[in-house]
C-alpha cells in the first residue's frame, strides 16, 4: 500500500517541467560575438569617419583651422544656414502642430492618405525634391514665365533654398507629435472647453504642456536636417559663392579645390550639430516617452 501511495508523488516528479531558457541563456561566446560585431560595426561607420573629420579639421593646428572660419564665403555660408533654419524651422513647426492635431482629434475621409502626404518627403529623394522645384519655378518651369515677368526670383536665391528645405524637414514635428498626441487622447481639452476656455487658452494651457517635449523633440530633429541638408538645396541653389551657398554646399566646393583643412573645419560644425542633436534627441526622447 506504501508503494502504491507513493506513486502519485513519483510521477509528478517525473512529469515536472523542465525549467525554462531564458533569452540571455545563449554561450558567452555567442554573446561576446554578436557585441563586438555590433561595437565594431558602430566604430567603422560612425566613429571611425568622425574622428577622421577632426583629425583633418586640426591637422595645422589651431591656427589654420579658426582661419578657415575667417574667409568671407565661409562666413557667408553659415550665416545662410542658420538664416534658412531660422525660416524653416518656425513654419514647419506651426505646420506640424496643426497636421497632428488634425490627424489626432478629427475624423474624416482620407485621414490616412494624409498621414502618408505627411511622410512622403522622407521617401522621396531630396535631389528630385529640387529638380520639382525646378520644374515649377525655374526659368523655363510652369510659373517661370510669370515669376519673371513680376520681378521675382525663386531658384538660384534665397526663397529656393527656404522652400527646398521646408520640404524635406517638415515631416518631423508632425511625426513626433501625431502619436503622441494620439495616446493622451483629448478628454482634457474637452473638460476646458466645457469649463469655458476658449481654442487659445486651450492649447496654451493644457495641450502644450502635455507635448512640449515631443514638441522640442521634433524640433531638434528638424533643425539638425535643415541645417544638414545637401540635396535639394544643391539643385535649387546653383552653387553661387558669396550668395546661395549653404555650409555643407562650401564644404563641397571647398573638398573640389583641394582646400582639405578649411572643408574638414567647416564639416567638423556639422559633425558638432550632429553630436549636440545626439543628445539633446536622446534627452527629450525620454522625457517625451515618460510624458506619454
Amino acid at each position: 500500500m506504501g508503494a502504491i501511495a507513493d506513486l502519485p508523488v513519483r510521477s509528478a516528479r517525473r512529469r515536472a517541467p523542465s525549467p525554462v531558457l531564458r533569452a540571455t541563456a545563449e554561450p558567452w561566446f555567442l554573446r561576446w560575438t554578436v557585441i563586438l560585431l555590433v561595437v565594431a560595426f558602430m566604430g567603422a561607420m560612425f566613429l571611425l569617419p568622425l574622428w577622421v573629420v577632426f583629425q583633418e579639421a586640426f591637422r595645422k593646428g589651431w591656427a589654420a583651422y579658426l582661419k578657415a572660419f575667417d574667409d568671407r564665403a565661409a562666413s557667408h555660408a553659415i550665416w545662410l544656414t542658420l538664416k534658412v533654419a531660422a525660416i524653416a524651422v518656425p513654419l514647419n513647426t506651426i505646420f506640424g502642430i496643426a497636421a497632428a492635431w488634425c490627424v489626432a482629434h478629427f475624423r474624416f475621409k482620407g485621414k490616412r492618405f494624409l498621414g502618408t502626404l505627411i511622410e512622403l518627403p522622407l521617401w522621396v529623394s531630396p535631389v528630385i525634391s529640387g529638380l520639382i522645384f525646378i520644374l515649377l519655378f525655374g526659368a523655363q518651369g510652369l510659373f517661370g514665365p510669370s515669376l519673371r515677368e513680376h520681378g521675382i526670383k525663386i531658384i538660384f536665391a534665397l526663397p529656393g533654398i527656404v522652400l527646398s528645405t521646408i520640404f524635406v524637414t517638415f515631416p518631423f514635428v508632425a511625426r513626433v507629435l501625431t502619436p503622441q498626441m494620439e495616446s493622451q487622447g483629448h478628454k482634457e481639452e474637452e473638460a476646458a472647453m466645457t469649463l469655458g476656455a476658449n481654442g487659445w487658452q486651450m492649447f496654451w494651457r493644457v495641450t502644450l504642456p502635455k507635448i512640449k517635449w515631443g514638441l522640442l523633440y521634433g524640433i531638434i530633429l528638424c533643425n539638425a536636417r535643415s541645417m544638414g541638408e545637401f540635396g535639394a538645396v544643391s539643385v535649387v541653389s546653383g552653387h553661387i559663392r558669396n550668395q546661395t551657398n549653404t555650409l555643407p554646399l562650401h564644404v563641397e566646393v571647398l573638398y573640389n579645390e583641394y582646400q582639405m583643412v578649411p572643408a574638414f573645419a567647416c564639416a567638423s560644425l556639422l559633425a558638432l550639430l550632429a553630436l549636440v542633436t545626439l543628445l539633446l534627441k536622446t534627452f527629450t526622447n525620454r522625457k517625451a516617452t515618460a510624458t506619454t
